[in-house]
């Protein structure tokens, strides 16, 4: 623990969400001096990765949901007449509802240790990672370890299958870790790798392996668990970014592999692409070319304002009725490609929705997006580690008290950490969930209903295991949400082999259970007497081993003025919202980047190795051995080389 750090800094930053976190590397990188803390004890807050033994204990403690204490008791002697303090909360409060099940399973766990775990140390006061015996109709139980959230950090990397994409920009390889067999160095060899579809890794077996509870614990370091569940378009913001700023060296990807559609009680793929559309068995050759007209029609609609001019107040429902397609494409278009609601959307917005799904088939892959392997936790720690490389320093389980406010200039001054110690800056960044309730006591918050959960097989079989899949549930009632589902596979490095994680996500308007459990019984098979077998619907369906639901609360898009009392240099970040995609997060951080420091780019590209002139004293101690260089990520085994055949995707890899 850090508690004799500098007393000034430039920036102070508070929280590690993902926001926060590219503020803090654009800060670092055009020269701050950056102090990034988080009181939690693991990169990311709302938007991190957890392995099994982690996630038990993330629920564990936000069912006992217990306060943060003062190590420093007499902090307010360091305050000073003329000026006052905002307090923070001790409690995390964004997370409610948690309820996890354990199906199926008779299994004890009493005994099984996750495999590589750490040694059981009394490290501040946690013990070692124990698996628990399970009732198979009763909640599942906690870990009472938190070895843990460490190993949320830095997960160990399990072995994959399959094909994964690297951002990279122009002609420079990015990937950290280089999993091909071959490096692919020239723009023209990695086009060409681009183009080529990930060939199946594995035949799937008829009959899925039966996974025992004790098992998941077993091989509880390969799961990857995300709290919140998005994607990355292709030609979206987060891309750019990483591209731009050459963070993409940090992270691998992987192609989500094909659109799945719910449609009269089945599950059918969406053809999104020139080819699928072509290939299609499911569409009637006039449903096709109908299709591909519309599709055509969407992507320069603004150059044809006639077509939909008078329908500029009515619903893109109500629009596609108008333009002669069956209800099947109305459907596939409504739900799986512009992906928006049946009533809330208008007619420009579900034009534009369709649009920016076209413009992103065919970057990297036959669909629109990406998921980085290991799960979404790993892009604000890429964004931690570019800080860091410029200097940023990080200080986990590290507390604030308060911030510290000048009561002539209304200007924040300080901040106070849990050790007592005052720490000066010009700007302070802060993530929602640390203000108070007097400062937020104006602020209408929204809730985000989640689902995570682990089953044996896919919702849509086919001869590859191994695909990444995103689908749409309709709401059985106008005016309800539809639910996102996000299915992924073992290769993607976020569970063990011969199982599926799948998240399901969307607006709260109950308790998250109520709201997915009619989703989770249409597509996944409950019965936990997995002894008898029988030939029906129900057990054609994947079973789930483990599930959990929970509420988070969704603080995007709150006006500043909301908030109470707050400093002119103080900005708030807020936490996931419910989108597919990560716009929201990196709007919200160039904005405020910019308020703070107008004259300075954001997140500019990182400079040319040849260009840097190094002083004396830096090359004695580079001939010295000694480096400031961050820690790399170990060479993957030949194996895993070889059965994940990574591919390096580049800026230019575009059909």
């Amino acid at each position: 623990m850090a508690d004799n750090l500098p007393a000034e800094f430039d920036v102070v930053v508070v929280g590690t969400g993902l926001p926060e976190s590219i503020i803090a590397a654009a800060c670092a990188r055009s020269g701050q001096r950056v102090l990034h803390v988080d009181s939690r004890n693991y990169y990311g807050g709302n938007w991190a990765s957890f392995s099994f033994s982690g996630l038990l204990s993330w629920i564990k403690e936000n069912q006992e949901k217990s306060e943060i204490g003062d190590e420093c008791e007499d902090w307010r002697k360091l305050i000073l007449e003329n000026e006052e303090v905002i307090s923070f909360n001790k409690k995390d409060k964004t997370i409610e509802h948690v309820e996890a099940f354990c199906f199926g399973d008779q299994d004890s766990a009493k005994d099984v240790e996750e495999a590589g775990a750490l040694p059981k140390l009394p490290v501040f006061g946690a013990s070692g990672a124990e698996g628990v015996a399970q009732d198979p109709n009763k909640e599942c139980p906690p870990l009472d370890s938190a070895v843990a959230r460490a190993e949320s950090c830095e997960p160990e990397k399990a072995a994959s299958v399959d094909t994964a994409s690297t951002v990279e920009e122009n002609d420079t390889e990015v990937n950290c870790e280089n999993e091909g067999s071959s490096s692919v160095s020239s723009s023209k060899s990695a086009l060409d790798l681009g183009k080529v579809e990930a060939a199946p890794s594995e035949v799937s077996a008829q009959e899925p392996k039966k996974i025992m509870y004790s098992q998941i614990v077993r091989e509880g370091r390969r799961f990857n668990i995300d709290l919140v569940s998005k994607l990355l378009y292709s030609r979206g913001l987060l891309i750019d970014l990483l591209i731009k700023s050459n963070v993409s060296r940090y992270a691998e990807f992987k192609n989500a592999t094909r659109i799945l559609a719910f449609r009269e009680g089945k599950v059918e793929q969406v053809p999104c692409s020139r080819a699928d559309v072509f290939n299609s068995r499911q569409l009637t050759m006039v449903e096709k070319r109908m299709l591909m007209k519309f599709l055509t029609f969407c992507l320069d609609y603004e150059q044809h304002p006639d077509e939909f001019q008078d329908y500029k107040n009515s619903t893109f429902a109500q629009f596609l009725r108008t333009r002669k397609l069956t209800p099947s494409l109305q459907h596939f278009i409504l739900h799986s490609i512009a992906m928006v609601s049946e009533t809330d959307c208008s007619t420009v917005e579900g034009l534009q929705a369709t649009r920016k799904f076209l413009q992103c088939l065919g970057r990297y892959g036959n669909t629109p997006f990406l998921f980085p392997l290991y799960g979404q936790g790993e892009i604000p720690q890429c964004f931690c580690r570019m800080c860091a490389v410029f200097g940023g320093i990080y200080c986990l389980r590290h507390s604030v008290q308060c911030l510290v406010v000048d009561k002539e200039s209304g200007r924040c001054k300080a901040i106070i950490d849990h050790f007592g110690q005052r720490i000066s800056a010009n700007y302070f960044i802060v993530e929602d969930s640390y203000l108070s309730e007097s400062v937020c006591r104006n602020v209408c918050y929204r809730q985000i209903s989640r689902a995570v959960l682990i089953t044996d097989q896919s919702v849509l079989k086919t001869d590859s295991e191994q695909q990444v899949s995103i689908l749409t549930v309709p709401p059985v009632d106008l005016g309800q949400p539809a639910v996102c589902v996000i299915e992924l596979c073992s290769s993607t490095m976020t569970c063990m082999k011969d199982t599926y994680l799948v998240h399901l996500t969307c607006p709260s308007t109950k308790t998250a259970r109520e709201d997915l459990e009619p989703v989770v019984q249409k597509l996944f098979h409950l019965n936990t007497e997995t002894g008898k077998e029988t030939e029906n619907e129900e057990l054609e369906k994947p079973r789930i081993l483990w599930a959990l639901y929970f509420n988070m609360r969704d603080s995007s898009g709150i006006d500043r003025n909301s908030y109470s009392s707050l400093p002119s240099n103080v900005y708030v970040c807020s936490g996931p919202d419910s989108a597919l995609g990560n716009d929201c997060a990196v709007k919200q951080a160039e904005t405020i980047f910019q308020e703070m420091f107008p004259t300075e780019e954001f997140c500019p590209p990182p400079p040319n190795p040849e260009d840097i002139i190094y002083d004396e004293d830096e090359l004695a101690s580079e001939e010295s051995g000694l480096s400031n260089s961050p820690e790399t990520k170990p060479e993957p085994s030949p194996e895993e080389s070889s059965s994940r055949g990574s591919t390096a995707v580049n800026e230019h890899s575009e059909e």
